[in-house]
């Protein structure tokens, strides 16, 4: 392929178009009774909820003399940071040049193909850190091969966290209180972003992360994930872990499920991230009663289509609705058990910087 790709001219006022994204009431059985819970629709911003984070980390680069006007940008993506970043890089005059996986949904390539960005994919997994791994290898092969390109590392890039401080204020802005807030955790960087604000204006604001099943960050060992953007095979050091006080392990069934109950039962759906998050949200509304609870939906459905709104693509991959999981499971640590399905622990750590708990005892 070619490795360069087009410098678009910049177009600043794109810019205005960041964030501002509507708050949505959601009452929708998921899958079964709850009070409610509030959901920012980040779906509805151009260039989705990574927008924010892309644009600052650029930002952020530029003012460090890191990243020279119109050099390349190039970082590995599983779709919705990709999609950021093809806004930024017209928004801020930058080539983006990504890396994917064979994967990765035909509708993303299509649209990063759209946006001028130049994607290449890798065909196999790394032995150790999967497709994650394997992308990041060739992102350090592509930025030494460009002269002048900037690897923005979005899973240890501080400016990912600082690009969300507009988040916190936007949901500050329209509600006189919250009590849970839940948050899908993929590079860590929104909920990182968000808390820290969120506390200093509510202090005894209760953070639920929501993992992926065969995810890594919080401490399970890495297992292949149909679900794309949301878990890690590696540990992101924008992780917050003291921040949580739960997490909870989310299967592509029970995501599935609640996508579709969104778009029948609320208009407003999204992809793996939005129907994990929305269950768990569901739940700690059902479970506090009288607690204001409210979440993010990172991104809406259409590039999902063939995915979770698929039918032949949810009966090829065993995720039938009928059987997802109504309620999680509660585990003392998360070395406990394997999480095959919707689980949840209330003991959070850095998997790094403490040892697993021998195995039963929390």
């Amino acid at each position: 392929m070619t490795l360069t790709a087009v410098r678009p001219t910049a177009r600043p006022e794109l810019l205005t178009l960041l964030g501002g994204t509507p708050l949505a009431r959601v009452t929708t059985d998921l899958p079964g009774p709850h009070p409610g819970f509030w959901a920012k629709l980040e779906g509805l911003a151009a260039g989705g909820m990574k927008a924010r984070a892309a644009v600052s980390m650029l930002l952020g680069a530029r003012a460090r003399g890191e990243l020279p006007p119109g050099a390349t940008v190039v970082e590995s993506t599983s779709g919705t940071l990709g999609i950021g970043l093809a806004f930024a890089g017209q928004a801020l005059g930058h080539p983006v040049v990504l890396v994917g996986d064979s994967e990765l949904e035909p509708s993303t390539r299509q649209l990063l193909h759209a946006h001028g960005v130049r994607l290449e994919l890798v065909d196999r997994p790394a032995p150790l850190g999967g497709w994650q791994a394997a992308r990041l290898d060739r992102v350090r092969e592509l930025t030494a091969l460009l002269p002048g390109a900037y690897w923005p590392d979005q899973y240890n890039n501080p400016d990912n966290t600082a690009g969300y401080a507009s988040l916190a204020a936007e949901l500050i802005a329209r509600l006189d209180h919250l009590d849970v807030l839940v948050c899908s955790v993929g590079t860590g960087g929104h909920s990182a972003g968000i808390i820290g604000p969120l506390r200093r204006h509510w202090p005894a604001l209760r953070l639920i992360g929501v993992d992926a099943t065969g995810s890594a960050i919080f401490g399970r060992p890495a297992r292949p994930r149909v679900m794309r953007g949301l878990g890690s095979s590696i540990h992101p050091r924008n992780v917050a872990y003291d921040a949580f006080d739960e997490v909870h392990w989310v299967g592509p069934a029970e995501a599935v499920d609640s996508c579709r109950r969104l778009a029948l039962g609320s208009f407003v759906s999204g992809g793996w991230s939005t129907g994990a998050a929305a269950r768990v949200a569901a739940w700690a509304a059902r479970v506090s009663p009288g607690a204001v609870v409210a979440t993010v939906f990172p991104d809406g459905p259409h590039r999902y289509l063939g995915t979770v709104y698929d039918d032949d693509f949810t009966e090829a991959h065993g995720l039938d609705p009928a059987t997802a999981a109504t309620h999680p499971v509660r585990i003392p640590h998360p070395h406990a058990a394997e999480t095959t399905g919707w689980m949840r622990c209330d003991h959070v750590r850095d998997p790094l910087k403490a040892p697993p708990h021998p195995e039963g005892n929390p």
